[in-house]
């Protein structure tokens, strides 16, 4: 759960520091002093886009960090991205951080490390659950129902399979059509490349053989050359009478016998036995290479026979005679892409394959999406009593499409009545203002019983309600708190006194004169103060804090 917010330069706030607990917190305050602030800055420390307007007016940057308890599945995560913190044995936290340049630009952390923003976004999507104020317009858009259904039913996993299986199965039939509307152009290239590859199967080229027969050709050419420098190296080392071999074995001979006579000659002699040593060596290399060494003319004319036949063929497809092995087989691997690009029969059945695939894994889909929707209709209906909207009723309905689609084989669509005796019909079509607002946080309260994310964070999602109704929405909220950490941005009075904590966020003016938010965690007695506010407004009567004190109290 969230431990610690530290917000610097962000909007309107200069420096903040909160400290937060288990249960349900609630943040209240005047329009327009910061609420929704507090809940933006969150989201930033968990991976949300950022711009050069976060940062407050006159500062260079703005620096956000939020600390959380992590769990053993984020402690695990860290682990695998080698983003684990230090802390002693048996705590496990996380620190995200967030730093937002007056030019745009950000950087983000994880425990310290560098990270990217979609390592955060991870993380926070184990971390936090942020319910926004706009949540109750987006159930308008069937897109966002399917989302919504598929995330709280445990489906996202099968819908992504059903995705890519959508996705694989489209890409046969493109390569179908493409092998069909082609075929006349394909068999042009692929006659060109069986030509080249016939050419290249006459010649054979072998890897690294370019090379190897240039430098036998140089041998062999130079072969006269080579045989008369090694003979008369052999002959000045150790064959022609006054050799080097034999005269430097007598002078070291002569110095031995003088080293008897003064050793200080032993340095010279140990510098000079070496050299005969080399010499020999050499000498006897020499003699083993001439050996081998001979004209071979038959053998010449064969090499170039085949350096000539390399080259032309190099020429003529315009490549480096050296790389000729590997273009036979690049040319090769392409004739047999084409041949199978051209097979219409094995391309058709490509696309049955994939067809398959994919209705396995929709049928798949599909039946579970029907045991979800039962389910879910049932605990909405059933919030839906709870908030004043008795005898209405709630279904999710699974509308089948002609062909199965990237999403699968249904439409997901919401479908309500308000009250008894009306038909379903379609959410975006018959749901008003505040039936789609109760709604929405009914879907919000049983989605985030069902997820397992430690934080939420509700964010003036009670907007369009009112009386007894925002009294229950206080008390489903209270009750979600005492499961989970949940926080709650409201301007209802009966939401504000069911809190476990409350701060108030408000408006000041800072030294220089600019608009600065602050915020207080309030006391029992100050609490009063505020919830009567919400109550009355400015003007606060004894009635209001008295009324105020019985919220409370209750």
């Amino acid at each position: 759960m969230l431990r610690h917010l530290s917000i610097r330069d962000f909007v309107i706030v200069a420096a903040l520091d909160l400290e937060f607990d288990r249960g349900f917190t609630v943040f209240s305050g005047e329009t327009g002093a910061g609420k929704s602030i507090l809940i933006d800055a969150l989201a930033l420390t968990l991976g949300a886009r950022a711009d050069a307007d976060v940062v407050r007016t006159g500062a260079t940057r703005a620096d956000l960090t939020a600390e959380f308890d992590a769990g053993p599945h984020v402690a695990q995560w860290l682990d695998a991205h080698a983003l684990g913190g230090e802390e002693p044995a048996g705590e496990s936290r996380v620190l995200l951080r967030r730093v937002v340049d007056a030019n745009g630009r950000s950087r983000a952390f994880i425990n310290g490390t560098p990270a990217t923003l979609t390592q955060l976004r991870e993380v926070g999507e184990m971390l936090v659950d942020i319910h926004g104020q706009h949540a109750h317009q987006l159930l308008m858009r069937p897109d966002a129902q399917r989302t919504l259904f598929d995330t709280h039913s445990g489906l996202t996993a099968l819908a992504a399979g059903v995705a890519r299986a959508h996705r694989a199965w489209r890409d046969a039939q493109q390569a179908l059509e493409t092998a069909s509307s082609r075929d006349r152009e394909l068999q042009l290239e692929r006659e060109r490349l069986a030509w080249q590859l016939t050419e290249l199967d006459k010649l054979a080229p072998q890897p690294g053989e370019w090379e190897e027969i240039s430098s036998e050709h140089r041998r062999l050419a130079h072969s006269a050359n080579l045989i008369e420098g090694v003979r008369g190296a052999l002959d000045a080392l150790s064959e022609a009478d006054e050799a080097m071999i034999g005269q430097l074995g007598s002078i070291i001979s002569k110095l031995r016998d003088l080293a008897e006579i003064d050793p200080q000659l032993g340095d010279a002699l140990a510098a000079l036995e070496p050299a005969e040593i080399q010499l020999r060596e050499g000498a006897y290399s020499l003699t083993h290479y001439a050996q081998r060494l001979e004209l071979d003319p038959d053998r010449l004319a064969q090499v170039e026979q085949r350096l000539d036949a390399l080259h032309s063929l190099a020429r003529k497809f315009r490549l480096p005679p050296e790389t000729l092995p590997q273009e036979h087989e690049a040319r090769r691997a392409q004739l047999a892409a084409l041949d199978a690009a051209a097979d219409l029969d094995a391309l058709t059945t490509a696309v049955e394959k994939a067809r398959q695939a994919y209705m396995t894994e929709a049928k798949q889909l599909s039946k579970a999406r029907a045991k979800a929707a039962k389910a879910l209709g049932a605990a909405v209906t059933t919030g839906m009593q709870e908030l004043s909207m008795a005898g209405g009723s709630f279904e999710v309905a699974l509308v089948p499409l002609a062909e199965g689609g990237a999403h699968g084989l249904e439409q997901v669509e919401f479908r309500v009545a308000g009250h008894a005796g009306v038909p379903l019909r379609p959410l975006a079509k018959v749901a008003s203002g505040g039936e789609l607002a109760r709604i929405s946080l009914a879907l919000a309260v049983i989605a985030s019983a069902a997820s397992p994310t430690p934080t939420l964070i509700f964010d003036e999602v009670d907007t369009g309600i009112g009386g007894g109704v925002a009294e229950v929405v206080g008390r489903l909220l209270h009750q979600l708190g005492r499961q989970r950490q949940v926080l709650c941005v409201t301007h209802l009075p009966q939401v504000a006194a069911r809190g476990d904590h409350h701060f108030q966020v408000a408006k000041a003016s800072g030294s220089n004169g600019t608009t600065l938010s602050t915020v207080v965690a309030l006391d029992h007695a100050s609490r009063i103060e505020e919830v009567a506010r919400m109550l009355g407004g400015l003007e606060i009567t004894a009635t209001t804090r008295r009324h105020a004190k019985e919220m409370l109290a209750a």
